[in-house]
């Protein structure tokens, strides 16, 4: 069955470039700031949203997938891979840190190397090889689909689970 956010997210990611978040409840409104001006990130911020802000972990996991945004989060929860099997989701970032700082420095690494590392030719050949034959398949979807990082103070870089 068609949806309004499966119809139109392929279009949204190729007319905005930039990485798309749905950030939960938990992360900092300075945090979502620093995203959204400093890195240009398009980020949906559930706080921001009345039928969002109390939502459930498990409706914010299917939301995020369903609207093509990779979820970003301090929840440890999301780490468990029995409720939130990776193979499920739109991709899931969980942060750990012990200041707000320390989060920034996080963020910013996370945006050079992961979303910002791969040059367009190269991610044009990952989206053909994934998607199928042909130079003018376009990749209508989240970065880290079906897979989970968790990020920390001492992450050693792209280290993705699936």
């Amino acid at each position: 069955m068609r949806t309004l956010p499966s119809e139109l997210g392929p279009h949204a990611e190729r007319i905005a470039g930039q990485p798309r978040l749905y950030v939960d409840a938990n992360v900092p409104a300075g945090l979502v700031a620093f995203m959204r001006t400093r890195l240009r990130w398009d980020v949906l911020f559930v706080i921001e949203h009345d039928e969002l802000r109390r939502a459930r972990d498990g409706e914010h996991f299917r939301l995020a997938r369903q609207w093509r945004r990779t979820l970003l989060t301090l929840d440890r929860d999301y780490l468990d891979d029995r409720r939130f099997p990776p193979a499920e989701s739109g991709g899931v970032l969980v942060l750990t840190a012990p200041v707000e700082g320390a989060y920034v420095a996080l963020l910013k690494r996370i945006d050079s190397e992961l979303f910002r590392r791969a040059s367009p030719a190269r991610a044009a050949a990952a989206c053909a090889s994934e998607d199928g034959p042909g130079p003018t398949d376009h990749c209508d979807h989240p970065p880290l689909e079906g897979r989970k990082l968790h990020v920390q103070v001492d992450w050693p870089g792209d280290t993705i689970t699936s």
